[in-house]
């Protein structure tokens, strides 16, 4: 699906930002007005799964909430689905559409039991109890955590609260889900409890999935990373084709994959290798080839 995109012609549940710019009142008494934001033009479609890079302060949360209406632009548009964010009539639909999960899911967590902290957000919908009562179960299954639906949110390990956040936006049935560095507080159990929760509810639901991380092995498997700095979009691409851009990324100072950084020292020190790695599989893969 494409976009006639500066007209606002947009085609179904696609999600598009067009040239848009956010600003924000410095601090400081006497500073100039920062654009967190500027000049960004870029489109997600239904069923992607988007990585969003970049250091602190780039603009990649503030490109998160615009797309949930949490905050509009100062000049440009930004459609969810054919709905003008900065239109408050339809704000409420496309907070329905899009979903937003935290960084930390102990600021999502409201209730004392899990299974009715998942339905908070359906009762707010006026959603028929007996709807309700589906969604949640529906939505514990999906991350699957049924089994602790009567569990105290305290009693949780990180990871299990994330997955709990989550199910509490899917029980409101978004097309889209935004996270906003879900795994940053996690520990590797826990992050890669998460991670299998989003693939898989991208690849067997086609849930459209906006993944904001600091984690080169988080970005790789998403179908596409957008890498922004300074409040623009640096490059974007496949996963193949950004991280392959290591003297770029590198000039801006962001990581690379540990495979992909390796096989860039050995290239570096005379090794005949056409290719970068972005996993521990790929990168052996190669290594073997170049030592037969």
């Amino acid at each position: 699906m494409r976009l006639n995109s500066y007209l606002g012609e947009v085609i179904n549940e696609v999600y598009l930002y067009s040239k848009y710019i956010f600003s924000y009142m410095s601090e400081d008494e006497g500073q100039p007005i920062v654009n967190a934001v500027d000049g960004v033009s870029l489109e997600i479609e239904k069923g992607e799964f988007v990585a969003l890079l970049g250091h602190n302060g780039c603009g990649k949360s503030t490109v998160a909430k615009h797309l949930n209406a949490m905050l509009v632009p100062d000049k440009g548009k930004v459609f969810v689905d054919g709905d003008d964010t900065a239109d408050e009539e339809k704000t409420l639909d496309i907070r329905k559409k899009v979903g937003l999960v935290l960084q930390n899911p102990d600021n999502q967590l409201v209730a004392s039991v899990v299974e009715e902290d998942v339905a908070f957000g359906p009762e707010n919908l006026g959603v028929e109890p007996s709807e309700i009562r589906r969604r949640v179960d529906d939505a514990l299954k999906a991350v699957d955590m049924y089994d602790f639906r009567k569990d105290a949110p305290y009693k949780l390990s990180g990871g299990q609260k994330q997955r709990v956040a989550i199910a509490g936006i899917l029980a409101m049935q978004p097309d889209c889900i935004v996270l906003d560095e879900p795994t940053a507080m996690l520990d590797p159990n826990g992050r890669e409890e998460v991670m299998s929760t989003l693939l898989k509810l991208n690849k067997e639901k086609g849930i459209t999935v906006v993944l904001i991380t600091h984690y080169m092995d988080e970005a790789v498997l998403a179908d596409r990373v957008i890498v922004m700095d300074s409040g623009k979009v640096l490059t974007e691409g496949t996963p193949d084709n950004v991280f392959s851009q290591v003297e770029l990324l590198k000039k801006h100072r962001l990581d690379v994959p540990q495979a992909t950084e390796l096989v860039y020292r050995l290239i570096g020190c005379g090794a005949k290798i056409d290719k970068m790695p972005l996993d521990s599989d790929e990168c052996v893969d190669l290594l073997m080839e170049v030592l037969k």
